[in-house]
């Protein structure tokens, strides 16, 4: 079992914390991973509402069912039953233990108001997302950290070419799906994912109706990955209402499908304001609604920038999840289309703007948006990085560098 690079804030939040919600997409691996914390000496009894008879048990009588639970006790798929929540509250209320429970759930406990509105201030909420490339290769991934230390000494790497980071974008990061071989059985997997997660996810969370305009809505999404989102342009391409498409789009948001990468402004009270750009939460699963293979995706000029710089966009969010830094994510952009593709905000208010192309041999164009960031928002511009296909790292100043995309899973700090 791969040892997960969340588990050690999940271990430190059960040891202050009555209620810890461990969110993620269906599939990323949280099952394993809390089941996993009992094997290191977390004492809880497990129960998970993917059996019918808890399920039952728990939707029939909420408090009763939580009242007669052991001391600590671990919830898996806690979505299925929202009335839960209310009785959770009572019970910590009563008795306010750190760990008493272990929750997990497929969908966003912050858009589900049963949740955010009972557990407030009792519960810590963390993210698992399907697996880092350097949980895959069984490393810890210090990237994000790097880009905000007093030196940034990237170094050279030998695997960014085109050709590898393909396999590991069309791979993703789902744990089932790392250990199928390509081709006809990773589409089989994927395939039976999105089928259960519209017709069974979708409905345990919401009364929805037209379920079949789900997917094609969904591919309509992946084709627009890395794009701004526009609802009324989504909304004509998908012959629906926008009220509609809102609605479905927050049903994809709150199951992990889709998320909105926001806008970094100076301005804190208007960045929700500005569009966000559409990000998918696995490049596997992106792939497979664009119907791109690892040869597709080599020869389509047209998609291979966006899903780089989803895939790029998927890792970072990742190693937010675990770093020390903590910094929040952005994408910058001016009406006078000066862009940069990601910007990483830390708590004291430093910048780092990040810059994706697929391109082997970077110049000093490449850098405009960087350079423009730079000039815009002044002392808070920490440093400028341009990931690219090559293999070495080169200065373009003393605060702008081109850097190998596999420095993201390979450099060390």
């Amino acid at each position: 079992m791969k040892r997960r690079h969340i588990t050690p804030r999940v271990q430190a939040a059960l040891r202050d914390t009555p209620v810890v919600f461990l969110q993620g997409p269906r599939q990323a691996g949280k099952t394993t991973l809390v089941q996993g914390l009992k094997e290191d000496g977390h004492d809880a009894a497990y129960f998970t509402f993917d059996d019918a008879a808890v399920l039952a048990a728990a939707q029939s009588d909420a408090d009763g069912f939580v009242a007669n639970l052991p001391n600590k006790v671990i919830l898996d798929e806690v979505q299925r039953v929202p009335d839960l929540f209310r009785a959770i509250k009572r019970s910590v209320d009563t008795q306010r233990q750190p760990g008493r429970f272990l929750l997990t759930g497929s969908a966003n406990a912050l858009v589900l108001p049963k949740v955010s509105e009972s557990l407030a201030g009792r519960m810590e909420v963390l993210s698992l997302s399907p697996f880092s490339q350097g949980e895959i290769e069984s490393h810890r991934e210090h990237f994000v950290d790097a880009c905000f230390a007093k030196d940034f000494s990237p170094g050279n790497y030998k695997d960014s070419g085109w050709a590898a980071l393909a396999e590991r974008i069309v791979q993703g990061g789902y744990p089932e799906v790392i250990t199928r071989p390509a081709g006809a059985r990773r589409q089989a997997w994927f395939g039976s994912y999105v089928t259960t997660i519209l017709e069974r996810d979708v409905r345990d969370i919401a009364n929805v109706q037209g379920l079949r305009e789900l997917p094609r809505l969904l591919r309509l999404a992946a084709a627009r990955a890395s794009r701004l989102l526009n609802f009324a342009d989504l909304a004509r391409d998908a012959a629906l209402p926008q009220t509609t498409l809102q609605r479905y789009w927050a049903l994809f948001e709150a199951t992990f499908l889709v998320r909105g990468l926001p806008a970094w402004t100076a301005n804190l009270g208007t960045r929700l304001v500005k569009s966000p750009k559409v990000m998918l939460g696995d490049t596997g699963l992106l792939c497979y609604l664009l119907g791109l293979d690892v040869e597709g995706l080599k020869n389509d000029a047209l998609m291979t920038g966006a899903v780089l710089e989803a895939f790029v966009g998927t890792e970072l969010t990742k190693q937010i999840t675990w770093s020390e830094t903590r910094p929040t994510l952005f994408h910058y952009r001016t009406h006078t289309q000066h862009e940069v593709d990601f910007v990483l905000e830390d708590a004291a208010g430093r910048l780092v703007g990040i810059e994706v192309k697929k391109s082997a041999s970077p110049s000093a164009s490449d850098f405009k948006g960087l350079r423009h960031f730079r000039e815009a928002v002044g002392k808070r511009f920490l440093r400028g990085i341009l990931l690219y296909t090559g293999s070495s790292s080169v200065a373009f100043g003393p605060d702008l560098h081109a850097v190998p995309v596999s420095a993201l899973w390979r450099m060390q700090q």
